[in-house]
């Protein structure tokens, strides 16, 4: 196989947020729900006849060399090479639909969907947790990506639990800014002592249980976040993803979702999207690691 074209990467939204204490290095303990939702970046890979890793997409304010896009493949690649097998160098293609710097991981799930492609084409057959591991070299969010599964997570992320979420309808509002993760969690007002809970706490009302611990933190600081959550809070309990700025809110049906789509200021941006029970391209994952070449 030269190429694998129509890649999805969903993003995600935190249906709670609790800090929950914060470790020696600095890195905060977390306890959160990840939900997968249909919104999504598209990638393609076709593989070149060098060994050039090319990211043949303009992305604004995001060079290549920075981006985990290319920070993946080569990750991948350079794992392959140490067991004995550089691979053939690709060429990727993104469409981009997640707001940067909006809470939705867009970053991490680009990240994931290029190692499980790119695992695929390149025959590197890597099972689900080493994939995983790798992915963690890159970013917290990332071996959540891969796990493929909607997922109670703690510590800085990479504890990962599958957990069943409600199948339901969501609008998600990007108020026109972007909110920089450091800046929250560096803020001295936040909260870092919310007491831990259990999953069977959130399984007994996962919808608008607990908060989010960073959103009061950057509504304080990036008004329109507060701007965001205030507007839609008068159509259904509001609140902030991740780190924001991204605000979001859960409907039963398409047509609510719709009705208060319709009504979003022309100064934000507005998506609808579903709950995801599982990534679109873990059946991908799935069969490229049954057989490890070499084996």
């Amino acid at each position: 196989m030269k190429h694998l074209h129509h890649c999805r990467a969903p993003a995600k939204l935190n249906l709670f947020l609790h800090v929950v204490g914060q470790r020696e290095d600095g890195y905060h303990l977390l306890q959160s729900v990840f939900q997968l939702i249909d919104l999504a970046d598209v990638l393609h890979f076709d593989l070149r006849e060098d060994e050039t890793i090319a990211r043949v997409t303009e992305v604004p304010d995001v060079p290549a060399s920075d981006d985990l896009i290319v920070r993946a493949a080569q990750l991948l690649g350079d794992d392959m090479a140490q067991r004995g097998r550089r691979p053939a160098g690709v060429n990727i293609t993104i469409e981009k639909q997640i707001p940067m710097g909006g809470g939705l991981g867009g970053g991490s799930s680009d990240a994931a969907t290029t190692l499980m492609a790119l695992n695929h084409l390149w025959q590197a057959g890597m099972t689900r947790s080493e994939l995983m591991a790798l992915g963690l070299r890159l970013g917290a969010d990332v071996p959540f990506f891969l796990l493929g599964e909607n997922a109670f997570v703690e510590g800085i992320g990479e504890q990962l639990t599958a957990v069943p979420t409600p199948s339901v309808w969501f609008v998600v509002i990007h108020p026109g800014i972007s909110v920089p993760t450091p800046v929250i969690f560096r803020a001295p007002e936040l909260t870092r002592n919310t007491k831990a809970v259990k999953i069977a706490d959130f399984s007994a009302s996962p919808l608008g249980f607990g908060r989010n611990d960073l959103q009061a933190v950057a509504a304080r600081a990036f008004p329109p976040v507060a701007d965001a959550v205030e507007w839609l809070s008068g159509f259904g309990e509001a609140r902030m993803t991740g780190s924001g700025a991204c605000v979001f809110a859960a409907f039963a049906s398409e047509t609510e979702a719709d009705a208060v789509l319709q009504s979003v200021p022309a100064a934000w941006r507005g998506w609808k999207a579903r709950t995801l029970a599982a990534h679109p391209m873990l059946h991908l994952l799935q069969s490229s690691s049954r057989i490890r070449p070499g084996a």
